[in-house]
């Protein structure tokens, strides 16, 4: 869980250029195990952007080098936030989004941001 935590902040802090902080990890979602010895590979991108928060979404894939078989392990959504030179948070860029993945993305982050704002509200 910590390389989901540490990937997901370098796609934050690539995409910010800013110091980040994890707000929260929404969900750990383990789809299959990973087994001694296998290798594990983590590809984390920044799926929504608001003013100064980022959700970023992690994939988890886990490959036996013995029969170079990859399997999908695991996804996470985390927020981060960007943190200015004085450690409050600050703005950040917002995305490109230039293909119809990009859009999606973009549109079911802003749902689970929408929905995490809720149960804020209601705790």
């Amino acid at each position: 869980m910590s390389w989901i935590d540490i990937a997901a902040a370098i796609a934050a802090q690539r995409h910010s250029n800013k110091d980040v902080v994890t707000a929260s990890i929404d969900r750990i979602n383990f789809v299959a195990p990973v087994y001694k010895g296998w290798v594990v590979n983590l590809k984390a991108s920044v799926n929504y952007t608001s003013r100064t928060s980022m959700e970023v979404g992690v994939r988890v894939d886990a490959e036996d080098p013995k029969t170079g078989e990859t399997f999908h392990t695991a996804t996470a959504y985390t927020t981060f936030v960007a943190l200015g030179a004085n450690g409050k948070p600050i703005e950040v860029p917002s995305l490109e989004l230039t293909t119809e993945d990009d859009k999606r993305r973009f549109s079911e982050g802003k749902a689970r941001r929408e929905q995490r704002l809720k149960e804020k509200r209601q705790d």
